[in-house]
């Protein structure tokens, strides 16, 4: 009796017979060829064999061209065909297949048996909160910006200005890598110094995501310097990497702080309808699986756009358990087995929709997600007419007014950061 993991693909084709693209697939993927096998070595390679659940053909409405005919096609994948780690699940359901034409990976569903191996989140958003000590509100976090080229000195006043504002967190750019004017060591050592000042003149604890870098088989090392150095979270560029890397970072016991996933690269992979994988699949479910505890995604709001329904689906899967994630289903025909009741799962991760972010968008935020998500914010706080530090301080009575059910300009009368912020971005209800 063999368990499976479910992928769901979106193939679009203006004539194709949609049932035999969809064996073709399930055969394809797994034992390579089924027909032309004598009857004794079908029996033995049966269990090896993918099948095809469910075909659910979309026509064209009228008067739309032949182009948007597509299917949603179900396949289930015995566990038995591939080890216990992504990579090896990807390549099986979308390796060979990404380059079959016009087709989309848009959904995977997984088996307990597989998930059993990945512990998933080791702080997720409980863990964040206490290390913060905030639980009633969503959190705050700022951006480092300009920082290639600039001096210890420099990182150190724009750290300290940032967390004067009052957010929770500040990350590094993903793009500030091991360089001699700002090694990692140093960074953390500067920066937190920085955290701690602002924090008797605060009273607010902070974490800091450095960003981890390097080759690849140096990672740990380079994570265990940081945190000897006192490094309190972890930024990541995952998908340069590869989710595999994350997940060996995650389950490292050594590694006792938050991983924060960026989403760079993501844009080569979810937003065509016709090619790639679904953002829901790529930032939400597989980021969580693998071990991030807070997950940033392009928002539906500000400069680097991703369609809201999306944004929800990646929040969707950030948050939720089963169903969601578990195939509970047998193989098509009757065989297979469920997944076992109470299959352990993956505790939640923090999202953070991102880019072009401003106080005037916050009721927006919140209204689409929520106090679970994390407000983040770059120009936004840097360019505050005020300064940076009013910046953040705008934010957090951004968050406030709405938490009281007051409207911005009401609140703002009598908080003049929040005003000039207002003045400056406007508001978006």
């Amino acid at each position: 009796m063999s368990s499976y993991c479910l992928a769901t693909y979106r193939c679009y084709d203006e004539k194709a017979d949609f049932a035999k693209k969809a064996q073709g697939i399930a055969v394809g993927l797994t034992v390579g060829s089924w027909t032309d096998l004598p009857e004794a070595k079908k029996a033995e390679m049966e269990k090896h064999l993918g099948r095809v659940v469910d075909i659910r053909v979309h026509e064209p409405a009228e008067g739309a061209p032949l182009s948007e005919r597509y299917a949603d096609i179900d396949i289930a994948y015995p566990d038995l065909n591939y080890s216990r780690d992504i990579p090896a699940l990807l390549v099986t359901v979308f390796g060979k297949l990404s380059m079959d034409g016009r087709i989309k990976l848009i959904d995977l569903k997984f088996s307990g048996e597989f998930l059993s191996a990945f512990p998933g989140p080791k702080f997720g958003i409980r863990g964040v909160r206490n290390l913060l000590g905030v639980h009633d509100r969503p959190l705050l976090m700022s951006i480092f910006k300009s920082v290639i080229g600039h001096d210890m000195p420099a990182l150190r006043e724009q750290f300290y200005l940032q967390a004067l504002g009052g957010v929770d967190l500040i990350k590094d750019d993903e793009i500030l890598f091991e360089n001699p004017l700002t090694p990692i060591e140093k960074r953390v050592e500067t920066c937190l110094e920085a955290a701690h000042q602002a924090e008797k003149e605060t009273g607010q604890k902070l974490l800091y995501a450095v960003n981890l870098t390097g080759p690849t088989f140096e990672l740990k090392n380079q994570a265990r310097k940081a945190i000897a150095a006192g490094a309190n979270a972890f930024l990541f560029n995952v998908l340069a990497y590869g989710f595999d890397v994350l997940h060996e970072l995650a389950r490292d016991p050594e590694i006792k702080v938050p991983i924060m996933a960026h989403p760079a690269m993501a844009g080569a992979m979810y937003p065509s309808p016709y090619h790639g994988i679904a953002a829901s699949v790529l930032l939400g479910k597989l980021m969580r699986i693998a071990g991030a505890d807070i997950v940033l995604f392009p928002s539906p709001y500000g400069s680097v756009v991703m369609p809201r329904e999306e944004n929800m689906a990646i929040q969707h899967a950030l948050l939720s358990g089963p169903p969601e994630y578990i195939y509970a289903g047998g193989s098509g025909n009757g065989s297979g087995t469920a997944n076992p009741a109470g299959t352990a799962f993956p505790q939640t991760s923090f999202p953070v929709p991102s880019a072009g972010i401003h106080p005037g968008l916050v009721p927006l935020i919140l209204k689409d997600f929520g106090g679970e998500v994390i407000v983040n914010a770059g120009g936004g706080i840097h360019g505050h007419p005020m300064g940076t530090a009013a910046g953040g301080h705008a934010f957090r009575q951004a968050i406030d007014a709405c938490l009281q059910g007051k409207p911005l300009r009401v609140y703002a009368e009598t908080h003049p950061e929040l005003q000039a912020a207002i003045n400056a971005w406007g508001i978006k209800e």
